[in-house]
């Protein structure tokens, strides 16, 4: 065969044999082979919480006369301790000047419902004051209490919304009104009815010493922990947990104007002696109402 016609086929027989075709290039060194895009998992309640609540509490809208009452009051640890996620319909029953509103609706406001649920203005004229200033006080900052919700009930008959509709009620420092005013076992029947099974309660209130009679210290402002215990067991709650965050050691719970003695509100003035004690000693406890139907323990 002649040199031009070797040139003429030798490119078809290089193509037949595959010597035609370039190997694949090998993959850098140290490069990952490709792989499909994982997707990035759901942040939990937990993780929202966590993330959520620092910059809650340092809010532009927060006073700063409110935001000093953290060192006493430990609301991040408290919400926690009582198991609050961002998207759970929480009550908080009669929230006074909304301390904890300022807290609870930002923070729910987005995946959650708040409702701060008042005594009715026409119980008296107290209640009707605290209502219509809570009320101004969402109005004057709808992004943050745009979606927070009012809700009112009579003292005597409360109820709070559809049974088996919220996943928590929250309550600070209000026991021991009720109690002096007589409504306490309507008020925590109020609280079970409206919570879904599982769903928990959280009080906090002015703790009196152990062993303490409820009519000697209800004017006071403190009560005994196992009687607001049995309070709520009587209602038909578990107790879940107890916590000592809000403890003060400090309180010697035997002043003239009791819990009204100490900070914030300072009856008998003398601000050194009362703000070198704290607020008052506090108990914090979560209770469950039991699911529906569920097995009794073995």
């Amino acid at each position: 065969m002649n040199k031009l016609a070797l040139a003429f086929v030798l490119p078809f027989v290089l193509a037949a044999c595959g010597g035609g075709q370039q190997p694949p290039a090998a993959p850098a060194q140290g490069a990952a082979p490709d792989q499909p895009a994982q997707p990035v998992p759901p942040k939990s309640a937990a993780q929202l919480y966590a993330e959520r609540i620092d910059p809650i509490l340092a809010g532009a809208w927060r006073s700063p006369e409110n935001k000093a009452r953290d060192t006493y009051r430990h609301p991040k640890e408290t919400l926690a301790f009582f198991g609050l996620k961002p998207d759970m319909t929480v009550i908080e029953i009669t929230p006074g000047g909304g301390w904890y509103a300022e807290i609870l609706a930002p923070l729910l406001k987005d995946e959650g419902t708040y409702y701060a649920a008042v005594a009715s203005p026409l119980s008296s004229d107290f209640a009707k004051k605290q209502a219509d200033a809570l009320r101004a006080k969402f109005a004057a900052d709808p992004a943050e209490y745009g979606r927070a919700h009012v809700i009112e009930f009579d003292p005597k008959t409360p109820n709070l919304g559809a049974p088996n509709s919220a996943d928590m009620v929250l309550t600070f420092r209000n026991a021991h009104n009720w109690v002096e005013a007589g409504t306490a076992p309507a008020m925590f029947k109020a609280f079970f009815d409206v919570l879904k099974p599982g769903g928990v309660l959280g009080v906090v209130d002015h703790r009196a010493p152990p062993g303490s009679d409820v009519e000697k210290t209800k004017d006071s402002g403190y009560l005994p922990q196992d009687f607001v215990i049995k309070l709520a067991t009587d209602a038909g709650f578990k107790l879940d947990a107890q916590s000592e965050i809000n403890a003060n050691p400090k309180d010697t719970k035997d002043y003239p104007k009791g819990v009204w003695t100490l900070p914030p509100t300072l009856q008998l003035g003398d601000k050194d002696k009362y703000l070198a004690i704290g607020e008052s000693d506090r108990m914090t406890l979560r209770f469950v109402k039991p699911a529906e139907n569920a097995p009794a323990a073995p």
